[in-house]
């Protein structure tokens, strides 16, 4: 977590060294795709469906998670059951670690968003 603290720490220096007007571009820009933890941490236990995933625009892990619990729901009796187990086993690390999975991915978002208020949208 101290990595990605200081990640961000730099990448918010850089922010700072912008001009005012590209400033307040990117914290236009950043207000609306960065994430909250969370928010993360309860779509993930409330909903082990993979809404989490969505959340942070991870649509192909979350449809998969969502089909897996789907299947399992569905042939609970038979091996259903076995299939939801493999699911909380995978997904129930990810709730523990929501504060860095969610700052990894706010860094990205940063980083992105930076580079594009700084070299235009081509980037």
């Amino acid at each position: 977590m101290d990595e990605l603290k200081q990640e961000e720490d730099a990448i918010r220096k850089e922010i700072t060294a912008l001009p005012d007007a590209k400033r307040k571009e990117y914290y236009r820009l950043e207000d609306k795709r960065i994430k909250d933890p969370d928010t993360y941490a309860v779509l993930n236990y409330f909903f082990l469906a993979g809404l989490h995933h969505f959340y942070l625009g991870n649509e192909l892990k979350g449809i998969l998670n969502a089909m897996a619990m789907l299947i399992g729901i569905i042939l609970f009796g038979m091996f259903g059951w076995v299939l939801i187990l493999i699911v909380l086993i995978i997904e129930l690390p990810q709730l523990f670690r929501s504060q860095t999975i969610v700052q990894a991915h706010n860094n990205k978002v940063m980083r992105e968003t930076l580079n594009e208020v700084k070299f235009g949208r081509s980037q």
